[in-house]
């Protein structure tokens, strides 16, 4: 007897395709359109009572949205996921679609700002309270679970101070507590880590990033467990967070390719980590791949490579770091990351300016800190460019 074959994830990405129409093609066409077509009045009926599945809307579901989220459930080891219109929306979206009025949602100190603002600004408004955790100090985890807690919110390594949470420690402690475990796993992409493999219940990205790979569309999607899942959906279909179809088929179609292109992000982005240790003008180089990382061994452990950050301390402060930023001749100057090309960015001045200086300082974002989001170019060609703007902003 044959014994079964698992087909491995770069394979899946490839492979896992929505149904073929009657016209047999081999690349699966986009969807665009925002409804569908019924064949009865009585099928129409069964379908609102969910009784029989089939696509209604496209603000429920869509072939190529459907085709997008099965290719990264499959991914991350998660039974069903969702896609969202954009990274946030799925963030505020498997957040608000499980929380409700007195509940308390325990959040790594180091997120995304707009992930900040959500908890700062909007959940108070409907009295859901939350808590910041040192994730240096599992004690102090420990201690700030409280009866009312729901949710754990983290992402891994973090942006932009890529710090390294300990995912199968926060797991443990998450499930004997009875607390959903949410992970943005932005950074790394199901290439590099499977957070459900630590005890992730839900996992969300902005597709806008890795995902899509080359700056062209805006998307997110939410992984989770079915029974949970099925709360995100009820959610998701009331307040129509909803992708586009054609974002969806840009996203699935780059999935086909990100196996490589996270290999070779990484690849670009440990080589010019360790080019720039010891720079006359970098103060200090932060990858989770380099030795002197203090989360290196934890990082080798959950993580297959480093990705595709590196973050620069540049001698001389904030001033430093702007004239950097505008000798730059071949690095683009903008706020995303995850693309083809290498991006250089400023974070306490966009990305998480709406932080005060203490806020950024206590998240390790400090005044003269760059982001760079190593690109597919050659890496000499990358490390030239650096070099070069480095000296010229002297």
């Amino acid at each position: 007897m044959a014994k079964t074959h698992q087909e491995h994830p770069e394979t899946l990405a490839i492979r896992e395709q929505a149904p073929h129409s009657a016209e047999r093609e081999h690349s699966v066409p986009i969807f665009m359109t925002s409804s569908f077509v019924f064949e009865s009045a009585e099928q129409a009926r069964a379908m609102f009572a969910d009784e029989v599945h089939g696509n209604i809307y496209t603000r429920f579901s869509n072939p190529n949205n459907d085709e997008f989220s099965r290719k990264m459930a499959a991914l991350e080891n998660l039974p069903e996921g969702f896609a969202c219109a954009s990274g946030m929306s799925a963030i505020f979206t498997s957040m608000a679609a499980l929380l409700k009025s007195g509940d308390h949602v325990l959040c790594a100190r180091s997120v995304f700002g707009s992930t900040h603002q959500i908890l700062t600004q909007i959940f108070p408004r409907w009295g859901i309270e939350f808590s910041y955790v040192d994730i240096a100090d599992q004690l102090h985890w420990e201690k700030s679970f409280k009866p009312n807690t729901k949710m754990f919110f983290l992402e891994t390594p973090s942006n932009p101070a890529l710090d390294i949470i300990d995912l199968a420690a926060i797991g443990k402690i998450c499930k004997s507590k009875g607390v959903l475990l949410n992970v943005d796993n932005c950074f790394c992409t199901p290439a590099l880590q499977k957070p459900a493999d630590f005890g992730a219940d839900i996992v969300v990205h902005s597709a806008t990033k890795y995902i899509d790979g080359q700056g062209r569309a805006l998307g997110g999607v939410i992984l989770a467990q079915s029974d949970i899942m099925k709360e995100i959906r009820f959610f998701a279909r009331h307040t129509g967070p909803a992708l586009s179809p054609f974002n969806a088929w840009l996203f699935s179609k780059s999935l086909e390719t990100l196996d490589l292109r996270m290999e070779r992000h990484s690849e670009n982005a440990l080589k010019l980590a360790t080019a720039l240790q010891n720079h006359a003008d970098i103060e200090r180089v932060i990858y989770p791949f380099l030795p002197d990382h203090p989360g290196y061994v934890l990082a080798k452990k959950q993580m297959k490579s480093g990705g595709g950050i590196v973050s620069l301390i540049v001698k001389g402060g904030v001033d430093r770091g702007r004239k950097f930023l505008d000798s730059l001749t071949m690095l683009s100057h903008t706020a995303n990351l995850g693309d083809t090309r290498t991006i250089a960015t400023h974070p306490a001045s966009t990305t998480h300016s709406k932080l005060s200086d203490a806020e950024r300082a206590a998240v390790g974002i400090l005044p003269g800190m760059v982001r760079i989001s190593v690109g597919l170019e050659n890496a000499d060609d990358i490390l030239y460019h650096i070099g070069a703007a480095l000296e010229k902003s002297r």
